[in-house]
């Protein structure tokens, strides 16, 4: 599936929610799955890898609520604002289009939400402390008064790893933030002068033993946590292949910083165009590698809760307005 699909876990941290708990685990992070071309295709017919990869678990309850015929009906509405050129068939450009204009309208969306509540002087920008002050109610000589002494500690790393983040999207370093570093504080995965910074956090967040890289136990351990007498399912043994022949690059065992950004950022894998083929190959009957409206109506239980459905607001909104 969609690599970038591996950095979902990332946004759903404190820079993306007000005043929220600091946790020690990040088991959110898509790494449960293989990439398109690691999966069986067998693995796909159910897509519950596709609903909650594009829109997470909550987003992807939304069409629970849905007949069957709803679904269709309204998903029908929504091709015909996909086939830009009115012709009766979507093609590959069509549906990468409107892949990404549903990606860029959930980070700008997600982006106001959050610059209403940080920006408290509304000048137009987010200062450090403007962010610091309404995400942990911190102010100088009351640093996590209010804080249960069990979870300062937590409190703290995540204070440091927030503004570490924030100074690396700030490039005139005047710790203001523009609306656009603010975007890339946010969503440090959409802008390449975070790639590192993007690296980091995963490895901070895979690395247990504090040696700065990481080893096919804590890789490993980042998706899966056995029970006991439970057998090794089968895509962990794959991934235990994948990380042997592709991941570990230099065989030393572990995973370092550029490795880990191979991985995760691969520079010659565009997310965008991959799913737009895949949805294609999985849904094209006569194999002209165009969709028509019967096709992916005929599909639906794939296109319903992916990102072609722009997170479910299309699905889920008035019959007029569609």
């Amino acid at each position: 599936m969609m690599k970038l699909l591996r950095l979902l876990g990332l946004l759903a941290i404190c820079a993306s929610v007000t005043f929220c708990k600091p946790t020690s685990e990040k088991k959110d992070r898509v790494h449960h799955a293989n990439d398109l071309g690691e999966r069986d295709p067998e693995d796909q017919k159910g897509f519950q890898f596709d609903h909650e990869a594009f829109l997470g678990k909550e987003g992807s309850k939304t069409f629970d609520q849905l007949t069957p015929e709803e679904s269709k009906e309204r998903l029908g509405k929504i091709v015909d604002r996909i086939d830009h050129d009115h012709d009766g068939l979507v093609t590959k450009q069509e549906l990468a289009t409107w892949i990404k204009r549903a990606q860029n309208r959930y980070m700008e969306e997600n982006v106001n939400k959050n610059w209403k509540d940080y920006d408290l002087n509304q000048d137009g920008k987010v200062a450090w402390d403007e962010y610091k002050n309404t995400t942990y109610g911190y102010y100088v000589g009351e640093e996590f008064s209010d804080v249960d002494p069990a979870d300062k500690a937590s409190y703290k790393k995540m204070l440091r790893r927030d503004e570490r983040r924030f100074k690396n999207a700030d490039k005139d370093g005047d710790l203001i933030a523009t609306r656009e570093e603010f975007t890339a504080f946010l969503h440090p995965e959409e802008f390449g002068y975070m790639k590192a910074i993007v690296v980091t956090e995963t490895i901070e967040d895979i690395d247990k033993d504090g040696d700065g890289l990481v080893d096919l136990d804590e890789y490993i351990g980042d998706m899966y946590t056995p029970e006991e007498g439970e057998p090794e399912p089968s895509w962990v043994t794959n991934e235990k292949e994948q990380f042997r022949q592709f991941r570990d690059i230099n065989k030393d065992g572990k995973m370092d910083h550029s490795e880990i950004e191979r991985w995760i950022l691969p520079g010659d894998y565009n997310h965008v165009e991959s799913e737009a083929q895949h949805l294609i190959h999985e849904s094209d009957k006569n194999e002209d590698d165009k969709l028509t409206k019967q096709e992916i109506v005929d599909n639906w239980s794939m296109f319903v809760g992916s990102q072609v459905t722009n997170y479910g607001e299309d699905l889920t909104r008035k019959h007029d307005e569609l």
